[in-house]
């Protein structure tokens, strides 16, 4: 996760709800974080947690004078994982941060009252996190890696660069749900640019080539939109 973006949230995950209670009690308040992929060894952690403290200290909370920090690293295992968001739960936290899909979804699994912050997420919407990204509803709101409006704009983008295109295949994973969405966006737009979309279901980097000369037997305007999913 980038230094930007882990601020951001840190800032949000302080002011939702600890901010606005920040004057109302002396009592020391907890946050609990339940880490992604990194280890607590791992370098690249150590700019996430400076900016959690630094964005907290900024808005008047210092750890170990009225707030407490609980970090749980389960390294992206889902058993750990699992593990570590009933423990971060039973300590009663004031507020959870969630870093990637799979955390979020144990913690909401494990909690429905516990206010949960979450980043790392591509679709938490169409994961079913939450209802929408204007009223999350529920106990989780966050932050999305990238807005969708952004898929349109690849194969506006391949236009552009060959008008002649007419035909074009969307390389996706179909056990990512984030391929869902951008696929549903390319779709929406793909005929006012005049443009035949198709999907390309891969799981192996080893198919993408037979496959992809499979879609170019079909025609000859062809071009190709990597989506993340």
């Amino acid at each position: 996760m980038k230094r930007r973006g882990f601020i951001t949230l840190l800032g949000g995950a302080a002011a939702w709800p600890l901010a606005a209670r920040a004057q109302q009690s002396n009592r020391m308040r907890r946050i609990g974080v339940l880490q992604g992929g990194s280890d607590r060894d791992d370098p690249r952690s150590q700019p996430n947690t400076d900016a959690l403290l630094q964005t907290l200290q900024q808005l008047g909370w210092t750890e170990g004078r009225n707030v407490k920090i609980d970090y749980r690293w389960p390294m992206g295992e889902a058993d750990k994982a699992r593990k570590y968001a009933a423990e971060l739960v039973a300590l009663t936290p004031d507020v959870i941060v969630a870093v990637s899909a799979l955390n979020l979804s144990l913690l909401l699994q494990a909690t429905r009252t516990v206010p949960i912050v979450f980043v790392g997420v591509v679709d938490p919407v169409g994961a079913g996190f939450v209802n929408s990204l204007s009223r999350p509803g529920g106990n989780a709101t966050g932050f999305v890696l990238f807005e969708y409006g952004l898929s349109a704009k690849w194969l506006e983008l391949l236009k552009e660069i060959a008008p002649s295109v007419t035909r074009a295949v969307v390389l996706r994973d179909p056990a990512i749900t984030s391929g869902i969405g951008q696929f549903a966006i390319i779709q929406y737009v793909a005929s006012s640019v005049g443009v035949d979309v198709s999907p390309m279901d891969v799981r192996d980097t080893r198919v993408i080539e037979p496959a992809l000369a499979d879609f170019a037997r079909g025609g000859k305007s062809r071009t190709n939109c990597r989506a993340n999913g």
